[in-house]
C-alpha cells in the first residue's frame, strides 16, 4: 500500500514538473517578475519617492504599487481579491500569540540583548510564505493576460480598420454596416466594394468560431476576396475561386460563411450568391418581407463545391438587411433567442430612419433582448436602403 501511494506521488510529482527546467524557475524570478512589477508600476512618480528614507519610501511604494494592480482588476474579481486579502489577514491576526522576549547576541562574548519578537503559532511562516508566492503568481497571470489584452486591443484596431467606415451613398441609395464583436476580435465580417463600371459589392459573412483564430481566418478571406474582386470575376465564379484558397489555406476545421452579392444603383439589380450564411431579409416599401435563400454549402467545406448565383431586384422604397447569427441566435436570460421575428420587428421599427440610425437601433434591440453586456457571438450587419421615388 504504501508503495502504491509513494508511486502515485512520483507520478503525480512527474506530471508537474516534467517540463520544468532550472532556467525556468531562474526565470520566473530574475525576469518574469522584474516584468510584472514594470507592467503595474507605469504610471508611478517613481521621483516622488526618491528623497525619502528607506522605510518611508518602501511602504509608499509598495501602496501606490497595490492601488495600481488592483485597479486593473475587473470590478468584481477586484471586490473578491480584495475580501480574499481581507479574509487571510484577519485569519492571520487569529494566528498571532503576543509578543515574546527574545535574546539576541550581539557578537561579543555574553553581551546579549533582550527583543520583543511577535509568536506565531506553528505552520504560521509557511501559510504566509504560501500566500506570498500565491499572490505572486496572480500578480504574474494579471500581467500576461492584461499585456495580451493589450495585444488583441490593437489588433481590434487594425481589423475594425479593414472594414467599411461610415454610410456609402451613391444616388438615392445608401448602404452602411456594423459589427459588434462578442471578444477583443471577432470572425464576422463586411464589406462595400465599388467596381470600375459602378457597381457595388456587397460582402457578409461569418468564420466559424470567435476570437483570435476566426479573426486572422477573416483578414485571410478579406484579402483574397478583394484580390479576386479585381479581376471582375461573375459572382459565381469568384465565391468558387474564394472557396478553393479557402480550402488549400486554412485549417480543415474550419468553415466560412459567405453572402456575395453584385448590386447596380441604377436599376437596383441585385446579383448574388449565398453560401450558407443567414438568408438576407429584403422589406418591401409596402413592409412585407422576403428572404434570399441559400445557393451553396458554406466555404473551406469541399474544394469542389459549386455555387449558383440569383437574380432579384431592389426596387425604390425597399431595405435590404444582411446579418450574421449572432443576431438572431442572441438569448434572453430565459433562453429564447431573438430570432427573424425579433429582427423583423426592429426592422420595421426603425424604417423611416437612415441605414446607420437603423444599424444602431437593431443592435440595441438585441442588447435589449438579451439583458446582458456580453454577447456569446458577433453581432454584425449590413444595410442597404434605397430612397423611394
Amino acid at each position: 500500500m504504501k508503495g502504491t501511494r509513494s508511486e502515485r506521488a512520483r507520478e503525480i510529482f512527474d506530471v508537474y514538473t516534467r517540463d520544468v527546467s532550472p532556467d525556468d524557475l531562474q526565470r520566473l524570478f530574475t525576469h518574469d517578475t522584474p516584468e510584472a512589477y514594470r507592467f503595474f508600476a507605469r504610471g508611478l512618480d517613481e521621483d516622488r519617492y526618491a528623497g525619502l528614507p528607506w522605510w518611508h519610501r518602501v511602504p509608499l511604494r509598495v501602496r501606490a504599487f497595490f492601488i495600481a494592480f488592483t485597479l486593473r482588476l475587473p470590478p468584481a474579481r477586484r471586490v473578491l481579491y480584495i475580501g480574499a486579502l481581507v479574509i487571510a489577514l484577519v485569519g492571520l491576526l487569529r494566528l498571532f500569540r503576543g509578543f515574546t522576549p527574545v535574546e539576541v547576541p550581539l557578537g561579543l562574548p555574553f553581551v546579549r540583548v533582550a527583543m520583543l519578537l511577535p509568536a506565531w503559532t506553528d505552520g504560521t511562516f509557511a501559510l504566509i510564505v504560501s500566500f506570498i508566492l500565491l499572490n505572486l503568481l496572480v500578480l504574474l497571470e494579471v500581467a500576461d493576460r492584461l499585456s495580451l489584452k493589450g495585444e488583441l486591443e490593437v489588433a481590434r484596431e487594425i481589423q475594425l480598420a479593414m472594414l467599411p467606415r461610415g454610410t456609402y451613398r451613391v444616388g438615392n441609395d445608401e448602404i452602411c454596416g456594423l459589427t459588434r464583436p462578442a471578444n477583443t476580435v471577432g470572425g464576422d465580417f463586411y464589406d462595400v466594394l465599388t467596381l470600375r463600371d459602378g457597381r457595388i459589392i456587397l460582402a457578409l459573412g461569418d468564420v466559424a468560431g470567435k476570437g483570435s483564430p476566426a479573426a486572422l481566418l477573416m483578414a485571410l478571406l478579406l484579402a483574397v476576396l478583394r484580390t479576386l474582386v479585381d479581376e471582375e470575376l461573375e459572382a459565381s465564379a469568384l465565391v468558387e475561386r474564394l472557396n478553393t484558397q479557402i480550402c488549400r489555406h486554412s485549417p480543415a476545421s474550419r468553415f466560412i460563411t459567405l453572402f456575395y452579392a453584385v448590386y447596380t444603383p441604377g436599376t437596383g439589380e441585385l446579383t448574388y450568391v449565398n453560401a450558407g450564411q443567414n438568408p438576407p431579409l429584403r422589406r418591401r416599401a409596402h413592409g412585407a418581407y422576403e428572404r434570399l435563400g441559400s445557393t451553396g454549402v458554406a466555404l473551406g467545406m469541399f474544394e469542389g463545391s459549386t455555387f449558383g448565383s440569383l437574380h432579384t431586384r431592389i426596387d425604390p422604397g425597399d431595405t435590404l438587411v444582411l446579418y450574421s447569427d449572432g443576431i438572431t441566435e442572441a438569448e434572453d436570460p430565459a433562453g429564447e433567442p431573438f430570432e427573424e421575428a425579433g429582427l423583423e420587428q426592429a426592422i420595421d421599427g426603425a424604417a423611416a430612419l437612415d441605414p446607420a440610425e437603423m444599424g444602431v437601433r437593431i443592435l440595441k434591440a438585441v442588447e435589449g433582448h438579451a439583458k446582458a453586456p456580453r454577447f456569446t457571438d458577433d453581432l454584425t450587419i449590413l444595410i442597404l436602403k434605397r430612397a423611394p421615388l
